[in-house]
């Protein structure tokens, strides 16, 4: 099963008063990895149609651990845990991987995405080229939240 990977930078602004990451902060880098996901590399693969338009039906979000700011970016791991007619299920793990491959998992979340067609103002369903390359990403095993 394939994941896809982001590196996201951290930001001095992202902290909070407690030293760490702010927890809404948290649903940005989601967002930055799903737009790179779902809009860059999908339009790589021929299935850009995601950037006409999609709208968030649902978060769910456990943090694990603090993430504490430092210079290096923090990597994002992305993949699909249900494609329907008209939404699907992206799953994330927001961690660090040491050289021996020791993880250290900060966040474990996913989103509920629907595809949406700005012009008419409404939800549309999944196109087979999208379904493709969703499928690539496909694992049935949700990221650590309760389903």
């Amino acid at each position: 099963m394939a994941r896809h990977i982001y590196a996201c930078p951290l930001r001095w602004s992202d902290m909070d008063a407690f030293g760490h990451v702010n927890n809404v902060v948290f649903l940005r880098y989601l967002e930055e990895a799903r737009i790179d996901f779902m809009f860059t590399q999908a339009a790589e693969a021929g299935a850009g149609e995601f950037a006409g338009g999609s709208v968030v039906a649902r978060h769910e979000i456990d943090y694990k651990r603090p993430l504490v700011h430092r210079p290096e970016p923090v990597t994002i791991e992305t993949w699909v845990t249900r494609i329907g007619g008209a939404s699907l299920t992206v799953s994330y793990e927001i961690k660090d991987v040491a050289e021996d491959g020791t993880e250290t998992v900060y966040v474990t979340a996913s989103t509920v995405v629907v595809p949406y067609n700005l012009a008419e103002g409404r939800p549309r369903r999944i196109s087979p080229v999208e379904r493709e390359f969703l499928s690539r990403f496909m694992d049935e095993q949700p990221a650590g939240c309760a389903a």
